[in-house]
């Protein structure tokens, strides 16, 4: 091998064991979403696509505690679904997911952001002594006055489950939607920069919400 073949091949292997260390949960952000200076995000109801309602309502409960513990303030989800529902009409027991349009729901909340979340699968299927359990989710966070997109995640958890009785394999199944859960919810949100309430960062003007 030659001397500029060798270079190129080494070349070439660091920038893959590179792009694998940096791959992660797919996601996109803003450039520049750190200049932004989001601090107060509003989570509005979960547009849940599966048949369990139970399940939108603890996966926004798990997403509403990662954001804190990111140093976003906790913005607490029965005021906002109130807010919406009597400033704006939204009703929530028609429409599960919040289809206001954005900068109606930034005006009233006074907000930054509004993330957005999507529950796309929450089943277990069942095959003699086999049952996967399959839990996907999407997030999405927008400019509360623009409506740009600042930043979006989307993670898949399959966990695996073997027993030889229908009864056992239901009972792994519905054991492991909790932590499944969590980990959608922190692979996640592991992409999405810290708030300005975190440690270490210089708070933005913004330095309290209101709902009324």
């Amino acid at each position: 091998m030659t001397g500029i073949l060798r270079k190129t091949f080494l070349l070439s292997v660091a920038v893959c064991i590179v792009a694998g260390c940096a791959s992660g949960v797919p996601h996109t952000i803003v450039p520049d979403y750190d200049k932004r200076k989001i601090r107060l995000i509003a989570l509005v109801p979960v547009d849940n696509r599966t048949d369990d309602r139970q399940a939108a309502r603890l996966l926004r409960e798990e997403i509403l505690e990662k954001l804190y513990f990111k140093g976003y303030p906790k913005i607490p989800l029965d005021m906002i679904d109130e807010k919406l529902t009597s400033d704006c009409g939204w009703n929530m027991e028609v429409n599960g997911k919040c289809a206001l349009p954005i900068e109606v729901i930034g005006k009233r909340l006074g907000v930054d952001a509004i993330m957005y979340c999507t529950l796309l699968e929450w089943k277990t299927s069942f095959i003699t002594v086999y049952a996967p359990t399959t839990v996907s989710v999407a997030l999405e966070l927008k400019d509360a006055e623009t409506g740009e997109t600042l930043w979006h995640s989307r993670y898949s958890v399959v966990d695996r489950h073997y027993d030889f009785t229908r009864k056992r394999l239901e009972l792994k199944a519905c054991q492991a939607y909790d932590p499944a859960i969590r980990e959608i919810v922190d692979e996640t949100l592991s992409s999405l920069p810290n708030g300005t309430d975190s440690a270490g960062y210089t708070p933005s003007e913004k330095s309290s919400w209101k709902l009324w």
